[in-house]
């Protein structure tokens, strides 16, 4: 069986037909998860024509991952403009789909689910909330108050009439959009068991110097890079010696290497871009003291869950997943300079919090390993797969309803609403 899964990350298309992705987390393995329930996977998404691979980018497309790309487009505008292209090619995929697997929020999945017929079995896979994206300062977009109602209550409908739903977080993105149907809680992240330390971070005493590291998109705000930079240079003017990595790249880079010039931070603040291998942002991870993710909005973090394989100390800020990952004390809320201001000074000049974070960061890190949420994983699009099975075996006139969806009990019998 082969099956259709849309996604909102955005890919490069060679004229080969191959994907190509500038982060390793959406390479071929990803995909590739799929192939232990289903024999072909189309992976129906953004992709920009390029007449070569661009230089670092990691193959998506291989054996049995076969691209269906969607024309180009980049925000709410141009997506409007492109709409009747766009449309045209999802509905084409629909109609050549199998099974159906949504990773949600995203505009393609949402005009999948849209185009679907009222009773066909589809799987969401729920890896951000679209609420806590467009919450103030986050994204900086004039309908972002309009945006911020109408995604989440999509994505509550979606939910709740979805046959199976897996959710990146354990308990987060449940209650918030929860599906009445089969569900479970299993994180996106592929964390190689070989990546996680055998042991935490030593006591160092009389460090009187730090650094710190941060890893997220610069494209949007929602990681809060800024609020960031404004609480480092807080530290500093208060005396402590600070360095700070900001692994990442977008639009707001220049907007943020201005901000540390302005704030006197241009020696202590080092943007080292979108690096090219996950090998290259650990040894980041493996010279720094802290890592600090101050975002507005977070499916569950891999940038953090990777951060503490290594046995970084972490501060987060309490949104989505990030309290599944760390106690109240490591967190501050969004968008609070003074809050994780005063946050990085207790955590960084207190050598045993240091050291004891490390090491329970590293027991929470290993409930990530790979090979230990594969099997729910599977478990969720082995049912997608069968209930997607038994209505594509039944006469049309008599598909059954999706499980959990409402019968109306009407004259001469039930009746499928």
């Amino acid at each position: 069986m082969r099956v259709l899964v849309s996604a909102p990350a955005r890919f490069a298309l060679t004229s080969d037909g191959n994907l190509w992705s500038q982060s390793e987390s959406q390479a071929y393995k990803l995909w590739s998860r799929y192939l232990n329930v289903y024999d072909e996977v189309h992976i129906l998404v953004r992709a920009k024509l390029h007449l070569t691979p661009p230089s670092g980018w990691k193959k998506v497309t291989g054996p049995g991952i076969k691209a269906v790309p969607v024309p180009y487009f980049v925000g709410p505008w141009e997506f409007i403009k492109k709409y009747i292209s766009v449309r045209k090619t999802i509905s084409e995929a629909v109609k050549n789909a199998e099974a159906i697997q949504l990773r949600l929020p995203c505009t393609i999945g949402s005009e999948v689910w849209r185009l679907l017929p009222s009773l066909r079995p589809y799987g969401v896979e729920i890896i951000a909330d679209p609420y806590d994206v467009f919450a103030p300062g986050s994204v900086q977009h004039p309908l972002s108050p309009i945006f911020r109602r109408l995604f989440s209550h999509e994505l509550k409908q979606q939910c709740f009439k979805a046959p199976a739903a897996l959710y990146v977080t354990k308990k987060a993105l449940q209650q918030r959009y929860p599906c009445p149907n089969y569900t479970d809680g299993v994180s996106d992240v592929c964390l190689p068991k070989e990546i996680v330390l055998s042991a935490p971070r030593p006591l160092r005493q009389g460090i009187t110097s730090f650094r710190l590291v941060f890893v997220g998109t610069m494209a949007q705000l929602y990681k809060a890079p800024d609020i960031l930079i404004k609480a480092v240079a807080a530290c500093v003017q208060e005396g402590l010696d600070l360095k700070l990595i900001m692994v990442g790249d977008g639009k707001h880079r220049t907007e943020l290497e201005a901000q540390a010039t302005a704030l006197g931070l241009k020696e202590r603040i080092y943007f080292r871009g979108q690096l090219s291998s996950s090998d290259a942002v650990r040894a980041d991870l493996d010279q720094a003291d802290l890592f600090v993710l101050p975002s507005y909005q977070e499916g569950l973090p891999r940038a953090m869950i990777e951060a503490m394989a290594r046995g970084l100390p972490c501060i987060g800020s309490t949104v989505g997943g990030i309290p599944e990952l760390l106690p109240p004390e490591d967190m501050v809320p969004p968008g609070d300079v003074t809050a994780l201001a005063q946050k990085i000074r207790e955590v960084v000049t207190d050598a045993e919090r240091m050291a004891s974070m490390s090491a329970r960061n590293l027991e929470t890190a290993k409930e990530y390993i790979d090979e230990i949420l594969s099997e729910q994983r599977i478990a969720f699009y082995k049912y997608v797969r069968n209930q997607t099975e038994l209505w594509l075996n039944k006469p049309e006139f008599d598909r059954p309803l999706p499980p959990g969806l409402p019968l109306l009990q009407g004259e001469g019998g039930v009746t499928k609403k």
